[in-house]
């Protein structure tokens, strides 16, 4: 679907009648017609559908060609994050340096046909190498299952709880197809959700039958619906990171557009190939981290991954208040050199002060994305269901769009509540002027998200604090016996399989 989108996107730019004319000198551009617009937006709609597909499936699935009943591959599954993270960001540094250089230089058919052809040519390498993969069958809706239990324990809400947590309902036959790393273990938390594994006669048809699972579900099942639930605190802290980040495409592009861009005298960067620095450091972290960090993290903590996906979070949440802190002392510095030169009213005049005084701000970004976006992709994906691994994935885009959308609410209320506030100095009294950014208090709202980020950071630490990891018993691999089953504890786990 999403070629289906970039082929229509290149046709739309290639074929006349799919778009407007050029525009002439001294002549007011035609707009697009309806069905201009319609191939327009259709397009864009497929794209988007087709890479909300993509992206939490290519994750999971990548990983999941790392069986983890081995021993020898499950370290690996924590460097294909690493390295998966990686690619994807040497594509998009691709992107905002090759092709929209040809975009503007060469044309815009060219600039949208080649990434079109890219995606058709990693489609038939997939399809002829897919033979190759180690694939997990589906066995049925994981939401169905969790429905299930939640209908399960409220038709049972009034059974008395037992004290025995033996008695409650396990079927390892019911649960193979979905559990073939292993059985998820019975916790204290969320106990309410344990009534639904309490079994009667009347949950089974007849004495040989599988039980009526809208009103019996096994151990396994309920287990899975309290992991999902535990990792919505975790997921939530997530959103507010995208929301700073987000500053980076909208404001921190109008200080660059007013700053000196110059490399050379007749050179200067494009504003909005500033997010090559955070990019750039994006990579170079995720390398240093992988091939240095982890080795000397490792001799400390005695952990396969250097240091847990917890605590990698959480140095991603603490380099990202430093970075929205630092932004607000750079629009300090550079509306002081705007006021020495007389240049506040003048918005269309560049201030004699250098761009790459935005580079410390945009450098730890990526830093912070480094450290806390691939953390969290671990995250979900190691205390996900075993069944739900993609749909966890899922949630990792959902918390990024969902971050984009609280910018917009977060500008949205500032432009509203700060234009009530009386300017002084010949300021505005909006914070985020639309006309004119020198005369507004940019720094203000940097601080704003920093203190965001900084109560943010408060509650992560008491989410990840309280946290209960996903108790499992794994089947792991013998290469002389076949499979043997290893019976873990809850703290063994958390020391086997999640550090």
């Amino acid at each position: 679907m999403i070629n289906q989108g970039m082929i229509s996107l290149t046709l739309s730019a290639v074929l006349p009648q799919l778009r407007p004319p050029p525009c002439k000198e001294n002549q007011v551009c035609q707009e697009a017609n309806s069905g201009q617009l319609a191939i327009l937006y259709i397009s864009l709609l497929l794209t988007a559908i087709g890479s909300g597909g993509i992206r939490p499936c290519v994750v999971a699935f990548g990983a999941d060609q790392f069986d983890e009943r081995d021993p020898e591959q499950k370290t690996k599954t924590w460097n294909f994050f690493n390295w998966y993270y990686f690619s994807m960001g040497v594509s998009i540094l691709v992107a905002v340096t090759v092709i929209v250089y040809i975009q503007d230089n060469i044309g815009w058919g060219w600039g949208l046909g080649i990434p079109a052809v890219a995606m058709l040519l990693s489609i038939i390498v997939f399809v002829f190498g897919y033979p190759l993969y180690r694939n997990l069958n589906p066995s049925g809706s994981p939401f169905t299952r969790l429905l299930q239990v939640i209908v399960a324990a409220f038709r049972k809400r009034n059974l008395k709880m037992v004290s025995n947590d033996t008695v409650l309902y396990e079927n390892e036959e019911l649960d193979a197809a979905i559990s073939s790393t292993g059985i998820l273990i019975h916790t204290k938390q969320l106990s309410f959700l344990d009534r639904a594994a309490i079994a009667s006669e009347e949950d089974f048809e007849t004495k040989t039958s599988s039980p009526n699972l809208w009103r019996l579900s096994t151990v396994h099942r309920v287990e899975e619906l309290k992991s999902v639930i535990r990792m919505g605190p975790v997921w939530a802290s997530g959103i507010l990171l995208i929301t700073a980040y987000a500053q980076q495409n909208t404001f921190s592009l109008q200080q660059a557009r007013t700053m000196d861009r110059h490399l050379t005298n007749s050179f200067q960067i494009p504003p909005g190939s500033m997010s090559v620095f955070t990019i750039v450091t994006m990579l170079v972290t995720i390398s240093v981290y992988d091939r240095i960090l982890i080795k000397i993290a490792r001799k400390y903590t005695g952990l396969d991954r250097g240091i847990s996906f917890l605590h990698r979070m959480g140095i991603g949440f603490v380099i990202s208040v430093l970075a929205t802190f630092v932004a607000g002392f750079v629009e300090v510095k550079r509306k002081s050199v705007a006021r020495a030169y007389g240049l506040t009213d003048n918005k269309d005049t560049v201030i004699p002060i250098s761009v790459f005084w935005l580079v410390p701000q945009y450098a730890l970004h990526g830093i912070a994305e480094a450290f806390m976006s691939i953390g969290h992709l671990e995250f979900f994906y190691d205390q996900a269901p075993e069944s739900m691994r993609s749909t966890a994935a899922a949630l990792f885009w959902t918390a990024i769009s969902a971050g984009n959308y609280c910018s917009s609410l977060l500008v949205s209320l500032v432009h509203k509540y700060s234009a009530k506030v009386g300017g002084t100095d010949g300021e505005s009294s909006n914070w985020l002027p639309d006309d004119n950014i020198n005369k507004g208090k940019l720094e203000y709202f940097y601080w704003l998200i920093t203190l965001l980020q900084v109560i943010n950071l408060a509650y992560y630490v008491i989410c990840a604090k309280f946290y209960t990891f996903k108790p499992i018993q794994v089947r792991l691999k013998d290469q002389e016996t076949g499979e043997a089953l290893q019976d873990q504890t809850k703290q063994g786990i958390e020391l086997v399989r999640l550090y």
